[in-house]
C-alpha cells in the first residue's frame, strides 16, 4: 500500500505589521506560520497548560491571582486558564489582529470561544514588550509564550523581551512574589542566569516528558515577596 499524505490547506493569511501570518489546515491540525516559519499547532497544548498551572502551582494559596498571558496562540493557554475557577483575572496580549479574528469568528474559535467569552477574561490588542513597558496594570504571575523561546526567536523584536530591559520590565509589573513563567522551545541555562542576574532570586526549569527529542521547558521566577 502506498501512503498518502494530506496536504496542507490555507484557511487565511494576512500581511500584518511584522509580516505574513497565516492559517491552515492540516488534516486535523490547525497551524500558525509566521514569515514563512512554523509557529505551532493544535496537535498537543501539554506545555502551553503546564506554563499556566506551574505559575499558578508557585503562587500557592494567594486569592484571586490576576494572570497576564503573552500570545494568544492556537488558545491553549488561555482556554486552559479560563477552565480554572481559581484565576481571579485573565489578561491576554497578542499583536496580532489576524490571530484574534481567528479566534473570535474564525476556526479556532473552537478551541477558545468560552474563554474568550468568560467574564474574567481581556484580550488586548498589543506587542508584549510595548505593554509591558507602558501599562500601568499589575499582577500575580505572567505567562509568557510569544514566540520559539529565548534561545531562537522568528520575530528579531521578540529577543528584546528575554533581556535584561526586558525582564525588568516584567518585574515592574509583578506584584511582590509574583511568578514569571517564559514557555521555551529548548532548555536554556544561559536564560536561567539571566533571570538570576535581572533580580528574581528563585528560578528552576520544569520540562514536558518527550519519548526524545528535546522538551519543552517552562522557566519559572519569582520575586521576593
Amino acid at each position: 500500500m502506498t501512503a498518502t499524505y494530506e496536504t496542507p490547506v490555507v484557511l487565511d493569511r494576512r500581511e500584518g505589521p511584522y509580516g505574513e501570518v497565516v492559517l491552515r489546515r492540516h488534516g486535523e491540525l490547525l497551524q500558525i506560520i509566521a514569515n514563512g516559519c512554523f509557529l505551532m499547532d493544535t496537535s498537543d497544548g501539554r506545555s502551553e497548560r503546564l506554563l499556566v498551572d506551574a505559575a499558578l502551582d508557585t503562587l500557592g494559596a494567594r486569592p484571586e491571582p490576576r494572570v497576564l498571558i503573552g500570545g494568544l496562540g492556537v488558545g491553549f493557554s488561555l482556554a486552559h486558564a479560563a477552565a480554572n475557577p481559581r484565576w481571579g483575572a485573565i489578561t491576554v496580549v497578542e499583536r496580532e489582529r489576524a490571530i484574534i479574528d481567528w479566534h473570535l469568528r474564525g476556526p479556532l474559535s473552537a478551541l477558545s470561544s468560552q474563554a474568550v467569552a468568560d467574564p474574567r477574561t481581556r484580550v488586548v490588542e498589543a506587542d508584549l514588550v510595548d505593554h509591558l513597558r507602558e501599562t500601568s496594570a499589575t499582577y500575580d504571575a505572567l505567562c509568557l509564550d510569544i514566540d520559539n523561546g529565548p534561545g531562537w526567536t522568528v520575530t528579531e523584536g521578540n529577543g528584546t523581551l528575554y533581556s535584561p530591559a526586558g525582564l525588568a520590565s516584567c518585574a515592574r509589573v509583578l506584584r511582590p512574589g509574583g511568578v514569571l513563567a517564559v514557555w521555551s522551545a529548548e532548555p536554556s541555562p544561559e536564560f536561567e542566569e539571566t533571570l538570576w542576574n535581572a533580580g528574581f532570586p528563585q528560578v528552576r526549569t520544569e520540562e514536558v516528558p518527550v519519548a526524545r527529542g528535546v522538551p519543552d521547558v517552562v522557566h519559572l521566577a519569582v520575586l521576593p515577596g
